[in-house]
């Protein structure tokens, strides 16, 4: 066997979390925390607050009273991407809080300087994306298992459930994500009957992913 290949089969054997992959979660943060560091309680004040902030018109003179803080005292992975969620949803809400006619195209140092900081530390953009509304931003509301978001955002329930089904999607997405690392090792073996059944696999999670997607029609406004 020629060692390019070999080194290829060796690559595929490595463990998903080198990746960041989860193998409970898939790519969803595991077990996401809820409260930074008491340094950057400002965030947290004003994160949890960020609906009645942004209707009220009262989210900008916050922010902009608002200490600039390091980013040198998140010590962990989580507490980064918590951190990244949080001034993610503050800066979407301080550009748009009075809607599309007026857009601010300038953040304060004091929102802008941490934001970048920690986007570079995590190799994020400066921007509220996919990792921070979903696959950060949920927690589990009880022992039951039910479900919540960390941080809310204007939209009522009907967001809420958007962002909560899409979790559930993401988690349904595991068997799947397993079965494309297990097709792959399978084609550098080669082995036709594991391919097979990983392909099996796979097609079975896109079907569970479908009939869970299919729950937003129950939360969802009909315009939607």
């Amino acid at each position: 066997m020629e060692p390019q290949t070999e080194n290829l089969k060796t690559a595929w054997q490595l463990s998903l979390g080198s990746y960041y992959i989860s193998e409970e979660y898939g790519f969803l943060l595991p077990n996401p925390l809820r409260e930074l560091p008491d340094h950057y309680r400002p965030w947290m004040e004003i994160a949890k607050k960020l609906p009645h902030l942004i209707e009220s018109h009262q989210l900008r003179a916050h922010v902009n009273k608002m200490p600039l803080l390091s980013c040198q005292f998140l010590k962990s992975y989580r507490q980064q991407r918590l951190a990244h969620l949080v001034l993610s949803s503050i800066t979407m809400g301080y550009v748009w809080q009075e809607g599309e006619t007026q857009p601010k195209e300038v953040l304060p140092r004091n929102l802008a300087i941490p934001f970048v900081e920690v986007s570079r530390n995590l190799g994020l953009p400066p921007i509220l994306v996919h990792s921070d509304l979903v696959l950060a931003n949920w927690t589990k509301r009880n022992s039951e298992g039910n479900l919540d978001t960390i941080i809310l955002f204007p939209g009522g329930e009907s967001l809420r459930g958007f962002i909560l089904v899409t979790v559930l999607v993401e988690k349904a997405a595991v068997p799947g994500i397993k079965a494309l690392a297990q097709a792959m090792h399978a084609v550098l073996q080669p082995s036709q009957d594991a391919l097979l059944k990983a392909l099996q696999q796979l097609k079975l999670c896109i079907q569970d992913m479908t009939r869970t997607l299919g729950r937003m029609h129950g939360i969802m406004p009909p315009c939607f």
